[in-house]
């Protein structure tokens, strides 16, 4: 009879849970101070350690849920997108020059995780005429600048092609039941007006009930103006 593997200790689960963060930072010190001597690596290596130990970094948490075959899919997706958009800009500078048209387009975004719509940010950027102005977390909207655009179709087009995109790298690297899906950001109210007298959630006896003789919709209640 073989006995369970015991699991790992708390200490050493903390310790893995920043190794990813050493590692970046590691790689980052060797780049910035190329090339890659044994200085260069050795000290980069006891920095991070350093910085680490030090700052109390937070860990990283696994966020995303690899699927190989649709990682290759996002990567031949995305290269074409890049030859198609510089081609597409290319002829649109020759053929116009500088009154090429732009256009800021708002997105909606179906990512979950702040990982998530950072990946989405940088391939939408890395895209020719495709440049992230603005992420609005709260209401969950991407805002694009793209060219070149001739009208309201060719905006409407390209905000389908980053929903695409966005779509791909979710069905990628999303995770299967992401946590809270059911729970974006709600509109005061929890979505939606409510007619007075309905229940809801509202303070007890704001709900009064009809008054005899009197149909259809009552009044709202008498609010005591300030003297």
């Amino acid at each position: 009879m073989t006995r369970p593997s015991p699991r790992p200790r708390p200490r050493t689960r903390q310790l893995l849970g920043r190794l990813p963060s050493v590692l970046w930072l590691w790689l980052l010190w060797v780049l910035l101070w190329s090339p890659p001597t044994a200085v260069v690596v050795t000290g980069g290596l006891l920095v991070s350690v350093g910085v680490v130990a030090a700052f109390r970094l937070p860990e990283v948490s696994p966020q995303v849920s690899v699927r190989p075959l649709r990682l290759l899919r996002l990567a031949a997706a995305v290269l074409w997108d890049i030859v198609a958009s510089a081609v597409a800009i290319a002829w649109a500078a020759v053929r116009h020059g500088p009154r090429v048209r732009a256009a800021v387009v708002e997105m909606p975004l179906t990512a979950d995780t702040d990982l998530l719509v950072t990946a989405t940010s940088l391939l939408t950027t890395m895209t020719p005429g495709s440049l992230v102005l603005e992420i609005d977390r709260e209401r969950r909207l991407l805002y694009v600048h793209v060219l070149p655009v001739t009208g309201p179709a060719d905006a409407e087009a390209e905000r389908q092609r980053l929903r695409s995109g966005e779509a791909r790298l979710i069905a990628a690297l999303g995770r299967t039941t992401p946590p809270d899906a059911d729970s974006g950001p709600q509109p005061p109210g929890g979505g939606g007006p409510q007619p007075p007298g309905d229940g809801g959630s509202g303070p007890p006896g704001s709900d009064s009930p009809p008054l005899p003789g009197h149909g259809g919709a009552q009044p709202p209640p008498h609010r005591k103006e300030p003297s």
